[in-house]
């Protein structure tokens, strides 16, 4: 009697088994499919979400004027003139920096000033990166010779890193446009992600509330850091640019990556401002000097301004950002590392804070 009970409880049992998993493996495979064809842009739409996210309280305000295709158009085409300008300038000048520095490894005409004077200073690697810029400097032949391998490696990871610039500057202007796209459609976005967060986590009450929070930090990171360093780079590097200086590209390059992650930009303008000093005439010299002293102080007015309030991300957060995205993604990896690292973070922090058996955050406990 059992069994004949038994019998007939498996089959459907077994047929269930076999919906689901061909359920679930047809949507895998249409995931494949679509990560295939999606995945060429990913870096592209990342950054364009990130903009859109960013640009959209400026949508809010000029749609109720010109309406809501026209707010979105006017703020892509006004986007895309303001950086396509200082992005094709600096991407120009350090490219050809880099590729002046390869060339002249390759032909034996590089020429390098002495080593300064700290850098044998330096703890442990200090005394073989001296001996190696004397070498360099003084014997380009004897250098190739000894350290062949290593500079053919920087070289062409080098001449790599240049060659993408081009690529990273086309997908950087190009995701203004798919910003302005994504911003005239941000409500049907909007409703889109919170029904996405709601079925994830199975709460209608998380959905509004996780977007909202990752719109806020979005906006907090991609405004208040990368916002307000993108804004001080390209003054600092305006005066770079103005005087004359053959590496401003370079330099600007770094000032950029300084001030995302808070490190003072005058690490790097104080050599800049001596060394324009000592080979400028004086009155150029005192107003290159003037300039980027109030350049490199406007990150105190912007940061008030900008940075979102209650962002509470810490700075090693941002630096691995800043550093795996640009080894990652190269120029456009540059801004969208730090931004989403940053997201991520606070996502985690929340879903280990949420019970789910009470459904709401977990009060702190206190520290003893």
């Amino acid at each position: 009697m059992n069994q004949k009970l038994t019998t007939p409880e498996r089959a459907p049992s077994l047929l269930g088994m076999l919906d689901a998993v061909f359920q679930i493996a047809l949507v895998g495979l249409l995931i494949f499919a679509c990560s295939r064809i999606i995945l060429p842009f990913v870096g592209i739409m990342l950054w364009s979400v990130i903009l859109a996210v960013m640009l959209y309280p400026l949508h809010q305000r000029l749609v109720t004027r010109v309406g809501n295709r026209w707010s979105a158009t006017l703020i892509g085409l006004v986007s895309v003139v303001l950086m396509l300008v200082p992005l094709v300038t600096v991407v120009t000048s350090l490219g050809s920096s880099i590729l002046a520095f390869v060339s002249g490894l390759q032909d034996h005409t590089l020429t390098l000033p002495p080593p300064p004077a700290w850098l044998s200073d330096l703890p442990l690697v200090g005394h073989k990166l001296t001996d190696m810029w004397t070498l360099v400097a003084m014997n380009m032949p004897a250098a190739l010779a000894k350290y062949g391998k290593m500079l053919g490696g920087v070289a062409s990871s080098l001449a790599s890193f240049a060659g993408g610039l081009a690529a990273g500057q086309l997908s950087f202007v190009l995701s203004f446009a798919v910003a302005a796209i994504l911003i005239a459609y941000g409500n049907s976005a909007t409703i889109f992600a919170s029904r996405l967060l709601e079925r994830i986590t199975g709460s209608k009450a998380q959905g509004p509330r996780l977007v909202a929070m990752t719109a806020a930090t979005i906006r907090g990171v991609a405004v208040g850091v990368v916002g307000v360093a993108v804004i001080q780079s390209l003054l600092i590097g305006a005066g770079f640019f103005a005087i004359g200086l053959s590496s401003a590209g370079v330099l600007t390059l770094v000032v950029l990556l300084f001030a995302i992650v808070q490190v003072p930009a005058v690490l790097v303008t104080l050599p800049v401002m001596a060394y324009v000093l000592a080979t400028q005439p004086t009155t150029p010299a005192i107003v290159f000097l003037i300039w980027t002293i109030l350049a490199g102080l406007s990150d105190n007015i912007l940061k008030p301004l900008m940075l979102g309030r209650g962002l509470e991300v810490p700075m090693p957060v941002i630096l691995i950002g800043v550093i795996g995205g640009m080894l990652a993604d190269g120029l456009l990896g540059l801004f969208i590392g730090p931004v989403l690292l940053a997201v991520g973070y606070v996502l985690l922090n929340e879903w280990l804070q949420y019970d789910p058996v009470v459904g709401k955050l977990q009060a702190d406990k206190p520290r003893p």
